[in-house]
């Protein structure tokens, strides 16, 4: 599953983890607690209760609400940008965080001719200095595995 963030069909993304942990129903079940068709229910939904999704983050020790924080890292607009206000009681986070994940996909999208550094700072917020480090860096990794 090739994840591009864009969209975030959540019960998916937990169903596959499940999958890819090999764990028992009856486990989830009372890790959950809940029945087992809750937990089908749970696979073809969208969107889940935040209380949930920790639970499911717990079980499956993967942190689910990142796939979150990455759609707003690359799509949240520039004019909605996460600007620092002195006045909010609130946690204050930096937007640029990038996962291997994440540059990994940018990376990709470059390599495959989906879209142009250009593009890719235009759409994602990115600074043009940063895809170059990037780019530079994932070549001379390469070179170095290659020798």
């Amino acid at each position: 599953m090739n994840s591009n963030f864009r969209t975030i069909h959540i019960g998916t993304f937990i169903q596959l983890r499940v999958k890819e942990n090999n764990i028992d129903l009856p486990r989830i079940c009372n890790f959950m607690k809940c029945s087992e068709n809750e937990i089908h229910d749970m696979y073809v939904q969208e969107n889940l209760p935040t209380d949930i999704l920790l639970r499911w983050s717990k079980l499956l020790e993967y942190d689910f609400f990142r796939l979150y924080s990455q759609h707003l890292i690359l799509y949240a607009p520039p004019s909605a940008s996460f600007k620092e206000q002195t006045s909010s009681k609130l946690p204050h986070f930096r937007k640029n965080i990038y996962t291997r994940e994440m540059i990994d996909f940018i990376l990709e999208l470059i390599e495959t001719g989906a879209k142009t550094k250009r593009q890719i700072t235009s759409d994602y917020g990115i600074p043009y200095s940063t895809l170059c480090k990037w780019i530079a860096k994932h070549n001379h990794e390469e070179l170095a595995i290659e020798n």
